[in-house]
């Protein structure tokens, strides 16, 4: 018996010894994203303080840490920052959407290629859930530094990187490797009860993901200020005071417990809009109508993208707001919509039902600064059919939309388009200050000298 008991015991040893393997959430998190795709081709720009513009230029949207030093505020108006950027030499830029949009893409790509396409989940334009692989707790920080440094070599983009159990979790701690980032070197784990104490002590309650802007009021106003003051309430408070089960959640996963799942991308979005801001006040009922037309082309071209087809269209526009100085307020959004006599992704199917919209809604002597156009109750284009008392060429109009498709695609900036779109196009977005986009068009690569 004496010698099974010594064999018993060096057996449990012998399994205390082998490291327990488990699976973390991460999340990848791009660094001042729209700065650094502008300073991956400005490599003069890599300690000077940067920034980048809102749509028409008129907000800033991103900032370097060099900016965040000096003072530039987030979403702030560019005109108000001008003195500020002028006085320290800020690099500006216009929103750049072609090139932020393919170097997202790489990003993502990369993280599909390390991690498969499975175990990633894109939240954003520069934010990425990812399913780390079954490791021992020891090699978290190697294979989160690993995820780090692939990426900025493969892409030229700097992430930060937080790994916990659970989604929430991760997000507290990519919010700590974010604030100090010379310190975590742009990643933290926090894998161990005393580290989730730490940073949950460390971060304000409207820092937390998942708790909005209503929410964080409601929860200081009750005298809870701190993730770890939230994470230490009870299951029923929570249903009670945090909007029931999305409360229950986001308490449970405060404490390690996983209950926000990994989400696949939607393919098949059920509604399609396109909207932009005008470049300046319009007036003129005709310029309303190419935006609108324009807009209906690009939302009709991702219609056909994903192969489906819309039995509703809706067009708004918003007038421009009252200049008072007193009794400053928005001008309100004017819609109206119709429903098509068949589901259609035809471009000009499309369009005519929509300036037809616009005369409904546009009202003379008023200037609107928006227009957008909306596709909706969105059906498999399979489910379309022939129509047997038309020209049998107008049944082809598919055939003919693939054809503008493929040709705009290959040749860009709208080779091919329909004459209600215009060709001066005054009302478009300004965009003054936009770099090239260095890796989606050939005329505008980056020049090696």
């Amino acid at each position: 018996m004496s010698d099974l008991s010594a064999l018993a015991g060096a057996t449990n040893t012998l399994f205390e010894n082998v490291p327990v393997r488990k699976s973390f959430k991460a999340i990848v998190d791009c660094n001042n994203f729209y700065c650094s795709c502008e300073r991956l081709f400005r490599p003069d720009l890599k300690y000077k303080p940067v920034v980048v513009l809102s749509n028409n230029d008129g907000c800033i949207v991103s900032r370097s840490d060099e900016a965040k030093t000096i003072g530039v505020e987030m979403a702030g108006p560019y005109f108000k920052a001008k003195p500020l950027i002028q006085k320290h030499d800020v690099a500006v830029f216009s929103s750049n959407y072609n090139l932020y949009g393919d170097l997202s893409w790489r990003v993502m790509e990369t993280l599909r290629m390390m991690l498969g396409a499975s175990n990633v989940e894109v939240y954003s334009v520069d934010e990425a859930f990812v399913d780390l692989p079954e490791m021992d707790e020891k090699e978290v920080l190697d294979y989160a530094l690993h995820i780090r440094y692939t990426i900025e070599q493969w892409t030229g983009i700097s992430v930060s990187v937080g790994v916990a159990p659970t989604k929430t979790l991760a997000k507290a701690a990519n919010y700590m490797a974010k604030e100090n980032k010379r310190a975590s070197n742009c990643v933290k784990v926090l894998l161990l009860p005393e580290q989730q104490r730490q940073a949950l002590q460390s971060i304000r309650i409207s820092n937390l993901w998942g708790v909005g802007g209503a929410y964080a009021n409601k929860l200081i106003n009750m005298g809870i200020t701190s993730a770890w003051e939230l994470r230490n309430m009870s299951v029923e408070w929570a249903y009670k005071n945090l909007g029931g089960v999305t409360g229950v959640r986001l308490i449970k996963e405060l404490r390690g417990e996983p209950c926000i799942d990994m989400k696949e991308q939607l393919a098949i979005k059920k509604m399609i809009a396109t909207t932009r801001m005008f470049g300046s006040p319009v007036n003129n009922i005709s310029d309303i109508k190419e935006a609108v037309a324009t807009y209906t082309s690009r939302a009709a071209e991702k219609l056909r993208r994903q192969r489906s087809a819309a039995n509703t269209i809706s067009v708004f526009i918003v007038p421009k707001e009252q200049d008072h100085s007193v009794d400053f307020h928005h001008g309100p959004t004017i819609s109206t919509y119709t429903i098509l006599p068949a589901a259609t992704s035809i471009t000009h199917e499309l369009i005519k039902p929509a300036v037809q919209l616009v005369d409904q809604l546009y009202e003379a002597g008023k200037s609107y600064k928006k227009a957008g156009v909306m596709l909706s109750g969105l059906v498999p284009e399979t489910a379309i059919q022939g129509n047997l008392f038309v020209p049998e060429t107008q049944n082809r109009n598919r055939y003919l939309m693939d054809m503008m498709d493929n040709i705009n695609f290959s040749m860009r900036d709208d080779i091919l388009k329909f004459a209600a779109s215009g060709t001066h196009k005054n009302w478009k977005m300004r965009q003054e200050l936009r770099s090239r986009r260095y890796t989606t068009r050939w005329e505008e690569m980056f020049e090696v000298k």
